[in-house]
């Protein structure tokens, strides 16, 4: 459940990376993987439960980790091969994941829970749409994201301009995670020029858009419902930007700063990536 690919009038808008392999062997993430049950870093191998708590092997149940910090990053479903899927036509893909069927994945995140993705593809749009439904008496913590890679070939990046909403700015430390220090970010729109960023955010507006422009192509993010923070990801060595619509701020399994998915009431989150 990884999108591979997106592109207009046969041009590629998707960052490949190191490409399909490597996220399946890996967990290189490219394209627009999903990052569950946790976007980014956790600031620990493990976290607090209500009287508890939940221990993270490395190389054990999807656990991997950032190379640099060595923090578990980017949950545990990179590559995963467990999703059944529903729902296939030509413009439409549906496939659902049930963690209480799958041990592994319980001994990592323990909430009983299925995950559904339904992706419809129409009028130059990319619509994805989450819900997440407990399946026993537990609430379901969600902190979950996405992180579309976007890329304008043909156009040098420095001439790329970037735009965002109004925000909260949440920087980070030097192990990418948040310092807890929360600024002002006003509407946002410049060239990126040299300029890199891997940046926290969050206040995002219901509906708030996102983009990436450059000659005469323009792709928006939109966060449509769901997604108050977002992780802007844009590395010096690489021609792509992520722009992250995340259902919580870096860090919040471990922080607690996250909603819930509650029995008996599922959680629907969508986000949709529009070609302009």
């Amino acid at each position: 459940m990884v999108c591979t690919s997106l592109s207009d009038d046969g041009v590629e808008l998707l960052g490949q990376r190191r490409g399909l392999q490597a996220y399946v062997n890996d967990a290189k993430t490219f394209g627009v993987p999903i990052l569950y049950p946790w976007a980014n870093r956790l600031s620990a191998n493990g976290y607090e439960l209500d009287g508890g708590a939940v221990t993270l092997t490395p190389g054990v149940g999807g656990v991997h980790t950032d190379p640099d910090s060595g923090l578990p990053i980017h949950g545990l479903l990179a590559g995963y091969p467990g999703w059944l899927v529903t729902e296939q036509g030509e413009n439409r893909l549906v496939a659902s994941l049930d963690y209480a069927s799958r041990p592994a994945l319980l001994a990592s995140f323990p909430f009983p829970h299925v995950l559904t993705l339904d992706i419809t593809l129409s009028d130059r749009a990319l619509r994805v749409e989450t819900t997440v439904t407990a399946t026993s008496s537990a609430a379901v913590p969600l902190c979950y994201g996405f992180h579309p890679y976007l890329t304008i070939p043909g156009v040098p990046r420095s001439e790329w301009t970037l735009q965002t909403p109004p925000l909260h700015h949440r920087p980070v430390d030097d192990r990418g995670l948040p310092t807890g220090k929360v600024v002002d970010w006003a509407a946002y729109s410049e060239k990126l020029g040299d300029k890199t960023f891997d940046d926290g955010f969050d206040a995002v507006p219901p509906g708030g858009v996102f983009a990436l422009a450059g000659g005469d192509r323009r792709i928006e993010v939109v966060f449509d419902q769901g997604f108050p923070a977002a992780q802007i990801f844009a590395p010096g060595n690489d021609d792509v930007v992520g722009l992250e619509p995340m259902a919580a701020p870096t860090n919040a399994l471990s922080t607690g700063r996250y909603r819930t998915a509650e029995p008996d009431q599922p959680d629907v989150s969508i986000f949709t990536i529009r070609v302009a």
